[in-house]
């Protein structure tokens, strides 16, 4: 593992998770400074993410999946069971359903596969950072379909007909991707309202998080595919 110091609270932090140096190396030109990310720290396994995040306080974790001792999915999960962790965004070359389901499933905030387009996966970055969350629409349907179809993503969820039209409108923009800011730009609220109407959404049906959200939006046709 690497680290990195005396980074601007001004720049996103990045902590990269990949077993492959080549792949680090190429996301450290592509999260560059100048637009930005500090890259604070590196790891090369699952295993050495928790003491990262401990150490160097990123505000966003970019996990690979297929690693050697600790895999993306288990380390996603140990680190969405600690308070405050960061989101995870999930960078993978394979475009597997399963994994990316459970991915999902252990907490991530989205995934986008490593051959998208260098402003894609900085857009993707930027998202998660910011607390929204990000799913690659090459593969949405079908990660979707995984993750409704396992055990662990069934739901319980209330119908949408408990949400008031105000937060069904922000359902269906959290759906799409948006963030925070941009729905409280598309409604004419404020930021604050925007984090009321999602905390009630969340109560209410029983929501985990964002990405919960987007599949419950998914799920209930408020949203779709594309």
């Amino acid at each position: 593992m690497t680290g990195g110091a005396g980074v601007s609270d001004e720049l996103t932090r990045v902590l990269l998770v990949d077993d492959q140096e080549l792949v680090r190396s190429g996301l450290r030109r592509i999260l560059r400074r100048k637009d930005g990310f500090e890259i604070v720290a590196e790891c090369a396994d699952g295993s050495e993410v928790e003491d990262a995040v401990r150490r160097h306080r990123p505000h966003v974790v970019v996990m690979d999946l297929r690693m050697r001792d600790v895999d993306g999915i288990e380390a996603t999960r140990r680190l969405t069971l600690r308070p405050d962790s960061p989101p995870v965004l999930v960078l993978t070359t394979f475009d597997d359903d399963e994994l990316l389901s459970g991915a999902l499933r252990a907490g991530a905030a989205g995934f986008v596969l490593k051959d998208s387009p260098a402003e894609q996966l900085v857009h993707a970055v930027r998202t998660v950072a910011a607390g929204s969350a990000v799913l690659d629409p090459a593969v949405t349907s079908r990660v979707l379909d995984a993750y409704r179809s396992a055990p662990e993503g069934t739901t319980t969820a209330a119908a949408p007909e408990s949400l008031t039209a105000r937060e069904l409108d922000v359902l269906c923009l959290l759906g799409r991707g948006l963030s925070n800011s941009e729905i409280a730009a598309a409604l004419s609220i404020s930021e604050v309202t925007v984090k009321s109407h999602i905390g009630r959404i969340f109560t209410k049906l029983d929501l985990r998080d964002r990405a919960a959200a987007i599949v419950y939006a998914f799920d209930h046709r408020l949203v779709s595919p594309g």
